[in-house]
């Protein structure tokens, strides 16, 4: 059986600075773009057999640059949709909401364009996104363009765990991969943020 991929897209202004960026389609750095290109050399290596990306400019342009081909958009890997929180940093968001935690207090409702997501919602975006792709895995290695709260979700439903659990996985670092694998019939994670 296959692994599957997990690579977070490149640098953003708002990853640096820590600002949520769900739907907003924000460039890549060019630091961004030379991690993404860094990548290419050890996904060529892989035994790709398809490759799953946000629709968002910022995922398509890593795989792009990453060498990858046969991208196929799939807008269940678009990040979490943070409402009225987009373009925030969590410390601006606690300064009206003492204590807050995306994992444990979602978000709030935001304009026609970003209404907000439930963690409910993109857990069950993620597990149709799943269901497409473990028979793939039968063949070879997936690979999944995405983002950091989105692929948090993806690993903790990949593990069989609830999607509340990506609260205790580290944050992907912007241009980083993880593998993801199953081992005498479980899943886990073989590795997480490799650059």
């Amino acid at each position: 059986m296959g692994e599957l991929i997990l690579i977070r897209h490149g640098q953003t202004e708002w990853s640096l600075s820590g600002r949520h960026a769900g739907r907003t389609d924000v460039p890549l750095t060019d630091a961004g773009e030379a991690a993404a290109e860094a990548l290419a050399p050890r996904l060529a290596r892989l035994p790709l057999v398809a490759v799953f990306s946000s629709p968002l400019s910022r995922a398509m342009r890593t795989a792009e640059l990453a060498g990858l081909t046969g991208v196929r958009p799939d807008p269940d890997l678009m990040e979490w949709d943070y409402g009225g929180y987009e373009g925030l940093t969590a410390a601006q968001i606690r300064e009206t909401r003492p204590g807050w935690n995306l994992w444990r207090d979602g978000v709030i409702p935001g304009d026609a364009d970003r209404p907000g997501e439930r963690l409910e919602h993109v857990a069950a975006r993620i597990d149709a996104t799943l269901d497409r792709i473990r028979p793939l895995l039968d063949d070879g290695d997936v690979a999944v363009v995405a983002h950091g709260h989105l692929a948090r979700v993806l690993t903790v439903r990949w593990l069989g765990l609830d999607a509340s659990a990506g609260r205790l996985l580290g944050h992907p670092h912007p241009g980083t991969l993880g593998f993801l694998a199953v081992e005498d019939g479980q899943p886990f994670i073989s590795a997480w943020n490799v650059p």
